[in-house]
């Protein structure tokens, strides 16, 4: 077990660096280089060389990366040029934000979908099995800001029951002042996800109902309650919980165009904005946080499984032997 999670660790660590290389590598990608995509074309050769030589860029590349690692080691990610602000300062403010509206987005999708997946494999074939996959699907198939624009539509304008736009406020607490205001983003955010968890759910659950441990429990005479809940649903679960670790990176992009359309003050906004200003040291840190997060839901994955699954610690001690 301990040689698994040290694997474990270690292949984050791996990804983690090779992240790092790829935002080094993105940044000296810009057309003209990092000066003229950060200053812009109408910046003159000598501001450019000013600037590389203030920011380091005029040194050999393994010295930049260098330099560059040990930045993000003490937690410097740049300077935005647009908001004359540090990056990291830009993130700590908005992604406590975030992760309050994945969070609770998520949370919702999962209490919904796992039930609802398992309802409907118990009732494979029939009429609210098919109304359930296609409205999953219909779901799966909406784009995230068409959605967002549903709801606006439907329960802000048609029924003014939610504000369109979310609170604003530089605090979390200022955030959270008006839940009534994050109704429409977490459902904005939830929708594709209980649709793909659903699905998954279904698909698990059906798997499982096969086994032969489900027939030998059956012909015991023991109830189907006990089989569905005791037996089917914790080992249907491993697989979803897989699933939730790698599906970070789609629920980060999903918050992207969520907060953009509800003017949710997150990191995906600030990324947004980033975007259109070209203010590429933001960018760049957002996609690195994005990417770190992707690794450590992936690893967190890896341990809940190794804690609910009693196979994959057989598997470990196996190795280990």
């Amino acid at each position: 077990m301990i040689r698994y999670v040290g694997k474990r660790l270690l292949l984050a660590v791996v990804v983690v660096l090779l992240v790092t290389v790829a935002t080094f590598v993105l940044l000296h990608l810009l057309p003209g280089g990092p000066a003229r995509g950060i200053l812009g074309v109408k910046a003159t050769q000598e501001q450019i060389d000013a600037f590389n030589h203030s920011a380091g860029f005029d040194q050999p590349l393994p010295v930049q990366y260098w330099d560059y690692l040990l930045r993000l080691l003490h937690g410097d990610l740049g300077e935005s040029y647009s908001m004359n602000t540090d990056v990291t300062t830009l993130l700590g403010e908005r992604l406590p934000k975030t992760l309050v509206l994945t969070a609770t987005s998520t949370l919702l999708a999962i209490v919904v979908a796992l039930p609802l997946g398992v309802w409907q494999a118990v009732r494979r074939g029939g009429v609210l099995d098919h109304l359930g996959t296609g409205i999953a699907f219909v779901l799966y198939a909406t784009p995230v800001f068409f959605l967002s624009l549903l709801l606006i539509i439907l329960f802000s304008q048609a029924l003014p029951w939610f504000p369109a736009q979310a609170a604003q406020g530089d605090t979390l607490g200022e955030l959270l002042s008006q839940p009534g205001s994050l109704v429409l983003p977490v459902l904005a955010g939830a929708g594709a996800t209980v649709a793909a968890f659903s699905r998954y759910m279904r698909a698990s659950t059906l798997d499982n109902l096969t086994e032969d441990y489900v027939r030998t429990a059956r012909a015991k005479g023991t109830p189907e309650r006990v089989i569905l809940w005791r037996h089917v649903w914790p080992n249907s679960l491993t697989s979803v919980v897989a699933m939730l670790g790698y599906y970070v990176p789609v629920i980060f992009g999903g918050s992207l165009v969520v907060e953009s359309m509800f003017n949710y003050p997150g990191v995906g906004l600030l990324f947004w904005n980033a975007a259109r200003n070209a203010d590429y040291p933001v960018l760049l840190g957002v996609v690195l946080v994005i990417a770190i997060a992707t690794v450590a839901g992936a690893l967190l994955a890896d341990l809940v499984q190794l804690l609910i699954d009693p196979r994959i610690r057989r598997a470990g001690a196996h190795d280990h032997a």
